[in-house]
């Protein structure tokens, strides 16, 4: 299968990479910078091809796009990439807090513009629950800045994403999976979570011929299907939300 992660420099897409490649699929890797591709090392050349782009810039993402659009259809994309606590609200190019940008705006826009695969598989995390299904003020214009609330939220996001395309694109596979509190550099060397399971799960939804690994819509952790945020699964909220990112963006999705 041919298969492309996001921010897959490091942490659980570089994992996740490196099992695929074993596993003998084709691999394109994602890098925020040519600079940032030399951590990839050795993996780079066992790939397809690693492809350049800082997911906080809307520019960069469509240079994104293309770029794999030009490599061909992919069989699955794994939207991997993430930030964690930025302390302060940020701001993009286009004006956006950098947390929704990276984690929640970055996906969406791929999703619309790279053509579509048989799967797709979104990370999120267990944070989700903590996240407020509110749409006033996404974006954090008006709201005090607060890192962790920003980070739940657009993990919910990510999470409904995943659920409203299962729901909107039957052809397609597409579930979300929470890794876990895991010891990479996000996560830091206090996580407890198993490392290795944290992105095995991803690779097993991206490519495995099991049955359960070919049902759309879940929310999973550590190979086993669990029960989401209500949010995640209420067909309106999925609505509201996408509507709301579409106006945001103005890529409509559906």
């Amino acid at each position: 299968m041919r298969i492309f992660i996001t921010g897959s420099a490091d942490g659980l897409g570089l994992a996740a990479a490196r099992r695929l490649l074993d596993e003998g699929h084709t691999v394109v890797l994602h890098a925020r910078s040519k600079e940032r591709s030399a951590a990839i090392g050795d993996l780079g050349g066992k790939a397809h091809s690693v492809v350049i782009g800082d997911l906080s810039s809307r520019d960069s993402l469509r240079s994104l796009a293309d770029q794999v659009n030009a490599i061909g259809p992919m069989d699955t994309i794994i939207h991997n990439a993430g930030i964690y606590l930025e302390p302060q609200r940020g701001e993009t190019p286009e004006g956006h807090a950098k947390t929704l940008a990276v984690n929640t705006l970055a996906p969406y826009l791929l999703t619309g513009w790279i053509t579509r695969p048989k799967r797709l598989v979104y990370l999120t995390s267990g944070l989700h629950r903590s996240g407020s299904p509110s749409l006033d003020d996404i974006d954090w214009r008006t709201r005090q800045w607060s890192a962790g609330q920003a980070y739940a939220e657009s993990k919910l996001h990510v999470a409904t994403l995943a659920a409203a395309v299962a729901r909107h694109w039957p052809d397609v596979i597409s579930n979300a999976v929470d890794p876990g509190w895991v010891p990479t550099k996000m996560g830091g060397p206090g996580a407890t979570d198993n490392l290795e399971m944290g992105h095995l799960t991803q690779c097993w939804l991206a490519a495995s011929a099991d049955p359960a690994a070919q049902t759309s819509g879940g929310y999973w952790y550590h190979r086993e299907r669990q029960k989401a945020a209500g949010a995640v699964t209420d067909h309106a909220f999925q609505d509201r939300l996408v509507d709301t990112l579409a106006d945001l963006t103005g890529v409509p999705l559906f």
